[in-house]
């Protein structure tokens, strides 16, 4: 019988991992620290891990593996090089929050941009039953009808949350960041033009070479001053004391992020104690994980254990 061992499984929350027994003996754990996954993965013959990081140096003698399932799309938390070393199986699991990702960044855009906090806030603390006006006008916001919204990564995501922004009525344009990927629907700028017109620039793309620190400070300085920005692809896409700086000094409008470049974010991160915290929306990097999004993941995951146990090829990361 295979031996199964989950090593972060609290990540996806309330899923059945019951449904692993079919597959062999299953060994859960919340969460593994690093020093303790060498011990727990020594005699797996398949590995589920989402945040916790497989290398040459804890594979080694796990010397019975044969899979692991990265319960997530991007796996840079696995030694891909040693894997295909020990021709080790690896897959992932693509497309489960496309349509999740794209309604949070919309939450957090429309949370940020009509002032919901200040509203809600105004009504619950008494100020509204004291008023002498049905309205408060004392906070403006704008419409998004209108707005130009620049898109930094249109794949699948990218091209969702497009399409939303087109519904809103808002002009879409994005910029490629290969450099290579061209759509005939939205009009594709230069990045310098797409900081300068954008009223709404929300990043879609992935980590790289190219979209490391690709955010700025001198990137903010070309936007228009109440240009908002969010960030739902990876946290070190943005410089987060640029952006801080960006923020206080009222560079920008403001930015609303989910991910962060060590997470969870430290106390000590500049965007934790910015002046204009009216101006910026944080969340705990959980644009991915409705309930639906890690159901999705997770029979999907399900599903290319079975199809490695066939011995077909499904979602296999190219080693």
């Amino acid at each position: 019988m295979k031996k199964i061992v989950v090593l972060d499984g609290k990540t996806l929350g309330n899923v059945d991992y019951i449904k692993l027994n079919e597959f062999g003996q299953v060994i859960y754990y919340d969460l593994t620290l690093k020093e303790e996954v060498a011990d727990r993965i020594k005699d797996a013959n398949i590995i589920l891990t989402n945040k916790v990081v497989l290398n040459r140096e804890n594979l080694k003698n796990a010397t019975e593996l044969e899979l692991i399932c990265e319960a997530a799309t991007g796996y840079n938390n696995i030694d891909i090089e040693y894997a295909r070393e020990r021709k080790i199986a690896v897959t992932n699991v693509t497309g489960y929050s496309t349509t999740t990702v794209a309604q949070h960044t919309f939450a957090m855009l429309l949370h940020l941009y009509d002032n919901i906090s200040y509203f809600d806030n105004y009504i619950k603390s008494g100020e509204y039953s004291k008023s002498p006006m049905f309205t408060n006008l004392e906070v403006p916001y704008k419409d998004l009808c209108g707005k130009v919204w620049g898109i930094i990564g249109l794949g699948n995501i990218g091209k969702r949350v497009a399409k939303i922004a087109q519904a809103f009525g808002a002009r879409v344009v994005y910029y490629s960041t290969s450099g290579k990927n061209a759509d005939s629907d939205y009009a594709r700028v230069e990045f310098d033009s797409l900081l300068k017109q954008c009223d709404i620039i929300s990043i879609h793309a992935p980590l790289n070479e190219k979209t490391e620190g690709l955010i700025n400070y001198e990137a903010f300085t070309k936007m228009k001053k109440d240009a908002v920005v969010i960030n739902v692809a990876r946290g070190p896409i943005i410089v987060d004391k640029d952006l801080a700086r960006a923020i206080d000094e009222d560079i920008i409008g403001g930015a609303a992020l989910d991910v962060f470049k060590i997470e969870p974010i430290p106390l000590e991160n500049p965007l934790i104690n910015i002046k204009n915290k009216n101006k910026l929306v944080l969340t705990p990097h959980v644009a991915w994980a409705s309930e639906e999004a890690r159901n999705r993941l997770f029979a999907d995951l399900l599903e290319n254990i079975s199809a490695y146990n066939r011995k077909e090829i499904r979602n296999r990361v190219e080693l």
